[in-house]
């Protein structure tokens, strides 16, 4: 027994350690390139850990920003939930697209991007629950700059993706169409990228196959071993309320879990118009019951 108790406090300093190293390296990182980060916001105690919703997952809200751009930090253009249920070992994700129009509680009917800006991760949690009746345990806000070093920690050789089309307006580079390997910064234009014929539809969809992509390829021992590591080199860029051993944990599923994640998009297909309103310019408009019903169906099946 004590050789299996200094057994397991060796592994939980070498994970500490590991966890640290990560961390100091972003925060050299930051400190020389004078980085400002986007998620310079309060942080939200809630004490949740453990807790589930009425369908026994566990919800994490991810929210993408840029603190290059002060617009885009305040009304974040990527919205995403990662459901967990422990028990089934499952994990699902759904986008939900930023110009959805809905109620956001005290502010009336605006684009739900709109719920960040006005009140933080705490006020999209409570829309996103108003209107499409899931509860959201965590929240965490990743920097863009957080997930290049993210991405070029943990794929040396980058991510392997099919980029569709060439691709260079508002991305600051050209990526030409093919199967190749994209480092962070180029990983960070394709899922960015949205001035085609299908705008932010085409977003959101490369979105979700990145994410698959990113699952697929970090999967395995090695990279189960890295984990603390990657933790701690994106946490300085991270605003969240998941402590980082919770992380770890969740993490850890993640990665052994064998193939694609499905995914869900909000709007669901034949649910939703695209009027202009005064004030807001496009927007979709919901028809939320059908899309509170999908998500539910999703989450349960």
């Amino acid at each position: 027994m004590p050789v299996f108790l200094i057994l397991m406090a060796a592994a939980f300093g070498l994970a500490y350690f590991q966890y640290k190293q990560g961390v100091n390296q972003s925060l050299k990182k930051i400190e020389k390139e004078k980085t400002p980060l986007a998620a310079n916001i309060p942080k939200i105690e809630y004490k949740f850990s453990g807790q589930k919703d009425q369908y026994g997952d566990t919800n994490i809200l991810l929210l993408g920003s840029d603190a290059r751009n002060k617009d885009e930090a305040s009304r974040s253009d990527t919205i995403m939930i990662v459901h967990y249920n422990e028990d089934k070992g499952t994990f699902k994700l759904t986008s939900i697209m930023r110009d959805s129009y809905v109620d956001i509680p005290g502010h009336g009917k605006h684009k739900i991007n709109a719920a960040f800006a006005y009140g933080g991760p705490d006020l999209l949690r409570k829309t996103i629950k108003q209107n499409f009746g899931i509860d959201l345990q965590y929240y965490a806000i990743i920097d863009f700059q957080g997930f290049v070093q993210l991405i070029d920690e943990a794929f040396p050789n980058g991510v392997e993706i099919n980029v569709e089309k060439k691709m260079s307006k508002n991305i600051y580079m050209t990526l030409e169409p093919g199967l190749q390997r994209l480092n962070g910064t180029q990983l960070l234009g394709y899922v960015r990228f949205r001035h085609d014929a299908i705008g932010d539809f085409g977003r959101v969809q490369r979105q979700q196959m990145a994410v698959n992509a990113i699952k697929e390829q970090l999967s395995g021992f090695q990279t189960i071993a890295k984990l603390p590591k990657l933790i701690g080199v994106v946490s300085p860029y991270v605003n969240t309320n998941i402590h980082p051993s919770d992380a770890l944990f969740i993490g850890k599923s993640f990665l052994n879990k064998n193939g694609k994640m499905e995914t869900l998009r909000i709007p669901v297909e034949n649910s939703f118009t695209e009027p202009i309103i005064k004030g807001e310019g496009q927007v979709l408009e919901l028809d939320v019951e059908k899309n509170r019903e999908a998500l539910r169906q999703f989450i349960t099946k």
